[in-house]
């Protein structure tokens, strides 16, 4: 019977608390955390959109979003404004100090993965990468699997 330790779900489970851990330390300085920075990352990846839009990409339901954004926009770290063809709708956007935020907050997240991946030689960590964005990603269209 194999050990508790050698199962996936508990490799994964461990590696992933370890990286939460790291990226927290990492990211205080910056006001923000995990959620935050995928928030900022998935509004600078596209055009400003909608509240909507932002949380649909991001698998987040839109009471949840909105009390994120809340939160992000208290920072400065967000703004909204209203659509100019549909006043009922928001565009979300980063404010510079958004923007500046993001660059520092990447910067760290990077440095915590590293740690994370400071055992392994730079090959097997991109093996460890590819494979697991295979295993997340749905080969037949490419679409991250979604949160439950």
């Amino acid at each position: 019977m194999p050990e508790v330790s050698s199962t996936l779900g508990y490799l994964l489970k461990h590696a992933q608390h370890r990286m939460v851990e790291l990226n927290t330390s990492a990211l205080a300085p910056y006001g923000i955390d995990g959620r935050d920075l995928g928030i900022l990352l998935a509004l600078a990846g596209h055009e400003p959109g909608s509240q909507q839009q932002a949380a649909k990409r991001l698998g987040i339901d839109r009471t949840t979003m909105v009390a994120m954004l809340d939160a992000l926009e208290r920072k400065g770290i967000v703004a909204r404004r209203p659509h100019a063809e549909d006043r009922r709708r928001n565009v979300v956007e980063l404010t510079e100090a958004g923007r500046e935020t993001l660059r520092l907050a990447v910067e760290a997240s990077r440095a915590a993965e590293r740690e994370l991946l400071a055992p392994l030689t730079l090959q097997a960590a991109d093996q460890l990468r590819d494979a697991l964005r295979t295993v997340v990603l749905r080969p037949e269209d490419g679409s991250e699997v979604r949160e439950s």
